[in-house]
């Protein structure tokens, strides 16, 4: 496999090389934890990217939420054409976890939707980890939830090699075991055809094919060819097939987990019955049953993950296999805002308990189900390896884990300096703040706005519209392409400004940006202390222009400490740019479709791939005033209408080959639909005072 090779023009500068070089001799003296001080704009990512050059060690680059990790997919996958990097997040659009509401006697049924294009992403870090070493996975939180065993994964891994002997029937055989569905009429992802001795298969994590051409039992040729077109691209000597799921089991470990399912319902119906929960017991026997059906008969069942610790063989209160075990020993960690992502990290584990302990109480599931749950901080810590924590604020956890030792890297390259910071009333604060958008667009250059709640930014964003600026709200009811979609637009002039509560805040990269405005930033608390605060300034530190307006009545501790931190830093590059006759000058960076691009991609091959030619004509416009117009319907009351709209969209989206939603994920689509309208991205929003 190659060795990790940075392709840029750039070399390391201002305080980079120091950093690279400190950061080098740490991680080669054994040292296991490690603070990278960075402000925005310094060029962390590519000191990150340096450090793994030098270090040649497989990567872990975890980022606390989607967006930031897309970003930083992108740019890896610019700095590392040639090696493995990969993207690991959650892979749900709309989830809504099973729960039970004991005080007002509701069950609540676990409700999701998979992105199947998020999913190719994270099945591809995992055949990239257990197949190679110069590998790069940018991940967000969801890393430390429970996945399938490494070591299962690698045993069901079929490997394939001209002249060796197989059985036909076998082959296919051991295609199914590991999750692949025959389909001999349309190619698509984790599918495989079969026409005599031709076999044509799609692997889940791939964008090509593989087509395996036997002798009678003997493979003749393999070769790697186009999923649409069938042209062959090149002849391999043998090519390894990985699961197309996580979580897969040979015959032998389900069987071993149905005797120990038996054994603890068996113990929990006894003791309902000794408490005189009759209730409970009928209800538990009930559903437990009717899921060990299930995997008795087809292997699978609704909520199987409830039973990994038994499908997997694990103790009671073992952790759970997650994506560190794919890793190898020796793996290096980038831990990026280190400050926002290691208390998600922490907070996980009770919240997913707590919901867990209620189910179990009341006989919705066996004991068995707590241990399906993300890691504890404590199990993180243990397996985490050697960390950089990276972060302009950096908490006092890493500082203590550092003993202190902080490697700062407050110079830019590009000698740009941190911006003015204007302090302005509260009062007439949203007719102050349409004059700067207005002044800033006319000149080119985009501006960000921060709200305290969603509510208030979805209201904003429709008050700004109706003043002709084009703008659109950004926050977590978005799913992370949407969010991705909005920040490229941004940057292309579709919007003139954005207005988000704490997305806008960490690691987003935005050169066009000039102007942040911070609303009622006197508001002391989680989103306007003195690091919500130093992170939401950075962001115009981008561009040549940045300035940053704070709407305030008094003066906080916060914003003076903000304030004080960032007039420093401002002083040392004033200083370096002086020493060095560096005239600032905005970022020039150009504007990477990323990850967003990649799954746009992959959708339209699917679509061409599985499309009849009484689907032909079908486009996704099309779809898209179907579904506006069966939205409206609803909202109209008219459900009959709605009704014969939605069944007219599945059945087109059936014949182009999308993935239908259920009932439930039809609930989440229409929502999404519904917050995408709000946000100004179809069209002028229609606002009823």
């Amino acid at each position: 496999m190659p060795d990790f090779q940075i392709a840029s023009e750039f070399q390391p500068a201002g305080d980079q090389p120091k950093a690279i070089e400190s950061l080098s001799r740490g991680l080669e003296e054994g040292k296991r934890n490690q603070v990278l001080l960075g402000v925005t704009g310094s060029g962390k990512t590519f000191t990150m990217a340096n450090v793994i050059q030098k270090m040649q060690r497989p990567t872990l680059v975890l980022s606390h939420n989607k967006t930031l990790a897309a970003q930083l997919y992108a740019e890896f996958r610019e700095f590392f054409p040639n090696n493995a990097v990969t993207y690991f997040v959650s892979y749900y659009d709309y989830y809504q976890p099973e729960a039970y509401i004991p005080q007002r006697d509701i069950y609540i049924e676990k409700d999701a939707s998979i992105n199947d294009e998020i999913d190719r992403l994270r099945l591809l870090a995992t055949s990239a980890l257990v197949s190679r070493r110069d590998v790069i996975v940018v991940a967000s939180v969801s890393c430390i939830y429970g996945l399938g065993s490494p070591k299962d994964y690698l045993d069901m891994m079929i490997p394939l090699q001209v002249g060796e002997q197989v059985d036909r029937d076998d082959l296919l055989l051991r295609l199914v075991d590991i999750h692949y569905e025959r389909n001999d009429f349309q190619r698509a992802r984790g599918k495989f055809r079969v026409r005599g001795d031709v076999i044509e298969l799609w692997p889940a994590y791939e964008e090509f094919a593989y087509r395996i051409e036997l002798w009678g039992d003997e493979i003749e040729t393999l070769s790697i060819i186009d999923p649409v077109s069938g042209e062959t691209h090149k002849i391999h000597k043998d090519i390894y097939i990985y699961p197309a799921k996580h979580f897969v089991l040979p015959q032998s470990r389900i069987d071993a987990a149905m005797v120990e399912i038996e054994e603890e319902l068996n113990s929990r119906l006894e003791e309902f019955r000794t408490q005189g929960k009759l209730l409970e017991m009928q209800r538990l026997s009930a559903r437990t049953r009717y899921d060990m059906e299930l995997l008795k008969e087809t292997g699978f069942c609704p909520g199987i993950e409830n039973y990994s610790r038994a499908l997997s063989g694990r103790k009671p209160g073992q952790p759970p296999y997650t994506l560190y075990d794919f890793f190898p020993d020796d793996f290096l960690m980038f831990i990026d805002e280190s400050h926002v992502t290691l208390p998600q990290v922490r907070a996980m584990y009770a919240g997913d308990r707590s919901r867990k302990e209620s189910l179990v109480e009341h006989g919705f599931r066996l004991p068995m189900a707590m241990d399906n749950r993300p890691l504890t901080f404590e199990e993180w810590n243990k397996r985490r390896g050697q960390v950089v924590f990276v972060s302009a604020t950096p908490a006092d956890w890493e500082l203590d884990q550092s003993e202190g030792e902080i490697v700062e890297q407050i110079i830019r390259p590009t000698g740009l300096v941190d911006p003015l910071i204007h302090i302005v009333p509260a009062r007439r604060q949203v007719q102050h703040l349409i004059e700067q958008i207005r002044e800033r667009t006319a000149r080119g250059e985009r501006t960000l706005v921060t709200t305290l709640t969603k509510r208030l930014s979805e209201d904003l964003t429709g008050y700004l519209q109706e003043e002709g600026i084009k703008c659109a709200w950004l926050h977590s009811e978005l799913d992370a392409i949407e969010r991705v979609e909005i920040l490229r637009e941004l940057r292309e002039g579709v919007h003139d400004a954005l207005v988000g509560v704490n997305l806008l805040r960490e690691g987003i990269d935005l050169p066009e940006v000039s102007l942040v405005a911070i609303l009622d930033a006197d508001k002391e608390g989680f989103l306007r202390n003195e690091t919500s605060l130093i992170q939401t300034i950075g962001r115009s530190a981008r561009n040549v222009n940045a300035e940053v307006i704070l709407y305030a009545d008094t003066m906080t501790e916060s914003m003076e400490n903000a304030i004080g931190e960032t007039n420093r830093r401002r002083e040392l590059q004033l200083e370096y740019n002086q020493k060095h006759g560096i005239t600032p000058e905005t970022i020039r960076k150009a504007i990477r479709r990323g990850i967003e691009e990649e799954l746009e991609a992959r959708q339209i091959v699917q679509q061409v791939s599985g499309a009849s030619d009484e689907a032909q004509y079908v486009t996704q416009e099309y779809l898209q005033e179907l579904e506006a117009e069966m939205l409206k319907a609803a909202e109209n009351l008219e459900f009959e209408r709605a009704a014969e709209l939605r069944d007219q969209i599945m059945k087109l989206k059936e014949k182009i080959g999308e993935k239908v939603p259920t009932s439930g994920e039809g609930v989440g689509f229409a929502k999404k639909k519904q917050r995408r309208k709000k946000s100004g991205r179809q069209g002028t929003r229609r606002r009823k005072q």
